[in-house]
């Protein structure tokens, strides 16, 4: 007897390679299955008579078998199933591709349910390799064989789908969902099928009085519609019930966090006026209203001894960077360390460079700590026996000396991914936040030595929750590496070589990727923003938040493959100074491509 904690090795036709599947969405149980839901529908809602069928448009029809046969392609070198379905008003023919035990499956005189796309074929109709599915009512006595008389126009063939529980590939809104290698997603809806009922276990937890206050239907019946909805209402109903408990649980969570740190204790900061006004009148250009603005709500919230938890949010270029100087240099003042970390090597050393050069004229130790490099320097007085003796000069450690020894550390995961503890961490800053989960911000925060917590300030250009990868930079933005025709889109390598060989062979261009060490990378940047190399081909999966002023032109390959966040930060990798800048996306859209062009 199956419940909400059987195994899905205990489903029928579930055995050990399906199950190690089935384990990679994270469905482990009955209960996993009727919680993984479908993320889109199929409408085939609509039984369209073979006779109304038109080519380029999908459809749904039941019909039966009046000739099916498996034969080979020599040329193309391929098994391929034919089949001829009537269903009283006209035949079409269905054609399956490599999968010859369909014949096995049907027989002539068989009633079958078939969705597809229907397709001209020389003058006449066909369904390319279409959903089917046998249809389990009685069959009326029918001639075997190609010479058998056809149904005439009108006949009937049995009653119109009604929904219920017979077909539930090709009928009425067809779900579909997530996969993973070898599963397809009959195998998952049969599932789904299997346990649907159990969804009257499921304990609804939600208070009745919230359920009648925002007119929500019981979880159970939400589990029951999101599978196997009736109409588009059932979809409504369902996604309404599900995504208020998906919010309601994180308001819930959110409180939770907001209680528990009004309970713990956090390091008071005292303001040093007099410094910061010297550090804000020693830069190049004059703070905006809202950069004070912003600075000053976390200078307050810093002397408070509660821990400050707080998201600055600002667009690429609007000098989010500043603000976060200013609130750390405030901690070095009162003696306490910062840290600052950050998803990627190039924005790790490009904050490092940044501060320790704005910084200069106070006495502030500021450390770097990534993968592949590990540096401290300070300005004014010298450190430590161990540093040069020019104050601009820096010195390599190892990642415990330069925490132990720095004032501010800017660093990316391997602040986290190595045994080092702060000493007196009284600020901890996350740059692009939607790169970290909440488990590494957790870690960063948990690395103090002392029993006191660290105010926090997470800082994005693009409040969007994602756990996508989001992109670096470049005049020419493409998805891959190497070339490669399973996705269809353009690598690094392929345009750079055609870029520098035949369309720009008198220009300097350089290629950027995740493959190159860290040092490589740096030089192909530094070379860009010194304007050595003009055209920069680059992946998207790479770095985030490079500040290059001379970049005026941006294009984006296979645009359609990026998300809005990452669209957003591409946006922002031009436009940073007083030249007029342009993006250029290049979407795939059906068979052909089209051009979209955006004027900063």
């Amino acid at each position: 007897m199956l419940t909400l904690l059987t195994d899905t090795t205990k489903i029928s036709r579930v055995g050990e390679s399906t199950a190690k599947r089935l384990k990679k969405l994270g469905i482990s149980t009955a209960q996993d299955l009727l919680f993984y839901f479908p993320f889109r529908y199929d409408d085939f809602t609509r039984l369209t008579p073979i006779a109304e069928l038109q080519a380029g448009a999908s459809a749904s029809v039941i019909g039966r078998i009046e000739l099916i046969q498996n034969k080979r392609s020599f040329r193309r070198r391929m098994n391929i199933t034919e089949a001829l379905i009537t269903d009283g008003t006209e035949t079409v023919k269905v054609i399956w591709f490599n999968q010859p035990f369909i014949a096995r499956n049907l027989r002539v005189g068989d009633k079958v349910s078939l969705a597809g796309k229907v397709e001209d074929d020389y003058g006449g109709l066909v369904m390319m390799s279409p959903v089917y599915e046998k249809m389990q009512s009685p069959q009326p006595p029918l001639s075997r064989g190609i010479n058998a008389t056809p149904f005439i126009k009108g006949d009937k063939y049995g009653p119109p789908y009604q929904g219920g529980n017979n077909a539930i590939h090709t009928q009425g809104l067809v779900p579909n969902y997530h996969l993973t290698a070898n599963l397809t997603q009959k195998q998952i809806r049969f599932l789904i099928k299997q346990v649907i009922n159990l969804a009257s276990l499921v304990a609804d937890w939600l208070p009745e009085e919230i359920k009648k206050s925002a007119k929500l239907i019981n979880l159970s019946e939400a589990v029951k519609k999101i599978h196997f909805p009736k109409n588009n209402s059932d979809i409504k109903n369902a996604r309404e019930r599900l995504a208020f408990d998906e919010l309601f649980l994180i308001q819930l969570q959110s409180q939770l966090v907001k209680k528990n740190l009004s309970l713990s204790r956090a390091y008071e900061i005292k303001f040093y006026e007099s410094e910061t006004k010297k550090f804000v009148d020693s830069l190049p250009f004059k703070l905006t209203d809202a950069q004070r603005q912003a600075a000053w709500e976390i200078l307050r919230d810093l002397g408070k001894d509660r821990p400050m938890s707080r998201l600055l949010e600002g667009d690429v270029g609007s000098g989010k960077t500043i603000v976060v100087i200013i609130a750390m240099l405030n901690i070095a003042l009162n003696n306490q360390q910062a840290v600052l970390m950050v998803p990627t090597e190039i924005l790790a050393r490009q904050h490092y460079d940044t501060v320790f050069r704005l910084l200069k004229n106070f006495n502030v130790k500021v450390g770097l700590v990534t993968r592949s490099q590990k540096e401290i320097s300070k300005s004014q007085a010298p450190m430590t026996k161990q540093t040069l003796n020019s104050n601009d000069q820096k010195i390599k450690l190892n990642s415990k000396n330069i925490v132990d020894e720095s004032d501010i550390i800017i660093g990316t995961h391997t602040l986290i991914q190595e045994d080092v503890k702060f000493n007196n961490l009284a600020l901890a800053v996350i740059d692009e936040q939607h790169r970290f989960g909440v488990e590494q911000r957790k870690t960063l925060l948990k690395k103090n030595n002392q029993e006191l917590n660290p105010h926090l300030l997470s800082m994005t250009a693009t409040p969007i929750p994602r756990s996508l990868a989001l992109a670096l930079y470049g005049d020419f933005i493409c998805p891959l590496i190497d070339i490669s025709d399973k996705l269809g889109v353009k690598s690094v390598e392929e345009e750079y070589q055609k870029l520098d060989k035949t369309v720009f062979p008198e220009l300097a261009i350089g290629k950027l990727h995740g493959k190159l060490k860290a040092g490589e990378k740096e030089k192909i940047m530094r070379e860009f923003l010194d304007n050595k190399i003009k055209i920069l081909v680059s992946t998207s999966v790479v770095e985030v938040g490079v500040d290059a002023p001379n970049a005026s032109v941006i294009m984006i390959e296979g645009a359609d493959r990026f998300g809005l966040a990452q669209s957003h930060q591409f946006r922002g990798r031009v436009g940073r100074s007083t030249h007029q800048s342009i993006v250029f996306f290049l979407l795939i859209i059906s068979r052909g491509q089209r051009w979209i062009a955006c004027k900063l």
